[in-house]
């Protein structure tokens, strides 16, 4: 019995010891994943490896300045018979010259397009966040109002991957004519709950990119897409998204891989993004510039 409370101090001193070497190791493990999580998350090409004009289409080289005075570059893609101007939003990786296929898409369809790079991407200056590839959607929408003198309840608002949690945020921010979420994700802790299960409790994250709450706050029809194949962001997620959508919604499912999807998808993936534009009415889109569309 004397030698009782030994133990159970030794125990303690024990319990506390390994408690101390836990939360150390947490600590640790934080402190790296603060410092490489910009790194795990945005991947950009500063080289362009095409234009439009290689792709058949005209196009006109377009500046832009975020509030913060981020100075961005993008292209405006216009089709001379527009029902609506879409603005694009681009994944995690490369740049907007990556995108040739997904524009013919749209330029088929019959609508312009305004696709920008975030903030560290491409010709964009500074270096890409959260909060400011935030800022670089707003001076999109910004440029299409202000200066081509757009209707903001007529323009198109289009994300894929990460750019559908740009997407979503600036839908949630006033009036568009639709929304479409293409192979995105709920909210950076679901996917950190998928990356690393019961690890992502202790975790804490940069980013928060929770498109699924700001979508609940959006009045525009949403239309989301995703494939069960995909083989980076869960289906799981994209579901999630949808459900968090107001009415009216719709959802499609893709077939093929996160990258590629929507041409693996063909012809059914284009129909589908035609039906839902055909189901929003005409608009007046925005106005070319003064400098008109060039081949380059």
């Amino acid at each position: 019995m004397l030698g009782l409370p030994t133990s159970v101090a030794d125990l303690a001193s024990g319990l506390l010891s390994g408690l101390g070497w836990i939360a150390s190791a947490i600590l640790l493990l934080n402190a790296a994943m603060w410092l490489l999580q910009p790194g795990m998350v945005f991947y950009p090409t500063r080289v362009l490896d095409a234009t439009p004009a290689d792709w058949g289409l005209q196009f006109e080289d377009v500046e832009l300045t975020a509030s913060d005075g981020t100075r961005l570059h993008g292209w405006f893609i216009p089709h001379p018979d527009a029902t609506h101007t879409l603005i694009f939003f681009h994944g995690n990786t490369g740049n907007i010259s990556h995108r040739g296929d997904s524009i013919a898409i749209f330029h088929r369809l019959g609508l312009s397009v305004l696709i920008i790079d975030y903030r560290g991407y491409g010709r964009s200056s500074g270096r890409p966040s959260e909060a400011g590839i935030y800022r670089d959607a707003l001076a999109a929408r910004d440029h299409l109002v202000g200066v081509r003198g757009g209707d903001p309840a007529s323009i198109l608002i289009f994300g894929r991957s990460l750019g559908a949690s740009v997407a979503a945020d600036l839908a949630s921010r006033g009036p568009s004519a639709g929304v479409i979420l293409e192979s995105g994700f709920s909210s950076a802790r679901d996917m950190a709950r998928h990356l690393y299960p019961g690890l992502h409790r202790v975790l804490y994250l940069r980013f928060d990119f929770d498109a699924a709450e700001r979508l609940s706050r959006v009045r525009s029809p949403v239309l989301v897409l995703h494939s069960p194949d995909d083989e980076i962001v869960p289906y799981a997620l994209g579901r999630k998204l949808f459900e968090a959508a107001r009415e009216p919604k719709r959802f499609v499912d893709l077939r093929g891989d996160h990258n590629n999807g929507f041409l693996a998808s063909q012809p059914d993936y284009e129909r589908s993004l035609a039906a839902f534009i055909s189901s929003l009415g005409p608009s007046q889109p925005p106005e070319t510039s003064d400098e008109s569309a060039r081949n380059r």
